[in-house]
């Protein structure tokens, strides 16, 4: 059963935030962020695109990534998505037409 989540978060297409985006719970992007992104569960739609220094629990890509990644425990590239810059994570996924052009990290788990 999948985990259900009190929060949930949505920047739609067509809009573009720049600064601090700071969310609990799932946040799903289809828009563009730029700057700075705090969250738990971050979705990048396949139209959606960050450019910015994310932190989160879990960051799956279908759309574009542009940034650093740090202290995150997994990120999944889906086959649509492409990610550059830097990744640092405990557990990398990388689906079949996926595209990663970053420096990369593999943390030990504690």
């Amino acid at each position: 059963m999948a985990k259900k989540f009190k929060d949930f978060s949505l920047i739609d297409k067509n809009l573009t935030i720049e600064g601090i985006v700071q969310c609990k719970g799932r946040l799903i992007i289809n828009g563009t962020i730029k700057g700075k992104l705090i969250g738990e569960h971050v979705i990048i739609a396949k139209d959606g695109a960050v450019f910015a220094d994310a932190t989160a629990t879990s960051i799956s890509i279908a759309g574009k990534f542009d940034g650093s990644i740090r202290e995150t425990k997994e990120v999944v590239i889906l086959s649509t998505g492409i990610c550059s810059g830097s990744v640092h994570c405990n557990s990398l996924v990388l689906d079949a037409g996926g595209v990663l052009n970053a420096d990369v990290e593999c943390l030990k788990k504690s």
